[in-house]
Formats: structure tokens, C-alpha cells, sequence
């Protein structure tokens, strides 16, 4: 596990596991809402931002976390892991609630953005009807044969496979 895509909705834990799994791996963590938005949320031009992102999954090691569907044949196609965030709507919902609660709103560093809207709620809530489809079959489109693909369904099944990841690391 040199190269890993970590994808899923918003609230799933995308960015806690690209930090655990990053620091298991000692492997550079890029979280790319931190990439795509500066600090008042303007959006990076979708041609530079496919531009990073080549840049990013040419390096030998990486840990990737975000969804942008638009760009997630860059990131299937280099990797050698695909970690899908495939929990609940209501774990996910609650994932960008209690973000919020603890963390507030905007930039927070190490991978947390905040910023609840109605679309981002609707985009949430959503999710596992029209997105998780579209992000599977690109899965199996770009990563299938060359990629292990870890379905974390569960917070529960996320801390056991990173212990998991962790102990085969450590020992």
C-alpha cells in the first residue's frame, strides 16, 4: 500500500482516515478540498486542479483523500489502494454535523473544511442514490485489476482496519 485513493460522501470519514492511514504509512497526506478551495472558497480552475492532481499521484507515495468525481480517473488510475467511505446516509449526515459542533466553520487545517450549506446537506443526504453509483463504476472502470478496493462500511469496520493497517506496519 503505497498509493491510496480514499473516496466516499461527505461526513464519512474521509479525512480521519487519510491522517491515520498517512501516519501508518508514513506516507504525505493531501486532503484536496485544501487543494481546490483557498481561504474565502474560491474554487481552483478545473484544469489546474487536474494539474495538481497529476502532479500529486506522480509522486512514488500518497495518501489522497476527496471525492471530485470530474477528476477521480487521475487518482483510480495511479493507485494501488482505493479506500471507499461507503457508510450511511445518517452516519454521514451525523459525520458533518458533528464536524461542525466541534470544529466550526471555514478552514481548519489537517484536512477539516467546513462550510454546511443546503447543498452540501442535499449533496449528503443524497449520496448513496446518486453519487455512490457513479463513484463505483468508476471504480471498477479505472482501478479494477490493478487496485485493492477496502469498503469501509461502518465506523466500527474503519477502526478495525486501520488497527489492522497499523499492526501489520508495526509488526
Amino acid at each position: 500500500m503505497q498509493k491510496v485513493a480514499i473516496v466516499g460522501c461527505g461526513g464519512s470519514g474521509k479525512s480521519h482516515v487519510a491522517r491515520q492511514l498517512g501516519a501508518a504509512l508514513a506516507a504525505p497526506v493531501t486532503h484536496l478540498d485544501a487543494v481546490y478551495f483557498d481561504d474565502e472558497w474560491n474554487a481552483l480552475p478545473m484544469e489546474k486542479f487536474a494539474a495538481a492532481q497529476r502532479a500529486l499521484v506522480s509522486e512514488p507515495r500518497w495518501v489522497i483523500d476527496g471525492n471530485y468525481n470530474s477528476t477521480l480517473a487521475i487518482r483510480l488510475e495511479a493507485c494501488d489502494t482505493v479506500v471507499f467511505m461507503d457508510v450511511s446516509t445518517a452516519a454521514a449526515l451525523w459525520g458533518i454535523l458533528s464536524r461542525q459542533l466541534r470544529h466550526g466553520v471555514g478552514h481548519k487545517g489537517n484536512g477539516v473544511h467546513n462550510r454546511i450549506t443546503w447543498s452540501v446537506v442535499k449533496y449528503v443526504a443524497t449520496y448513496r442514490r446518486k453519487m455512490r453509483p457513479r463513484v463505483l463504476a468508476k471504480i471498477e472502470e479505472y482501478a479494477a485489476g490493478h487496485a485493492d478496493v477496502v469498503l469501509l462500511t461502518s465506523r466500527r469496520r474503519t477502526r478495525r482496519w486501520l488497527r489492522e493497517v497499523t499492526a501489520d506496519r508495526s509488526g
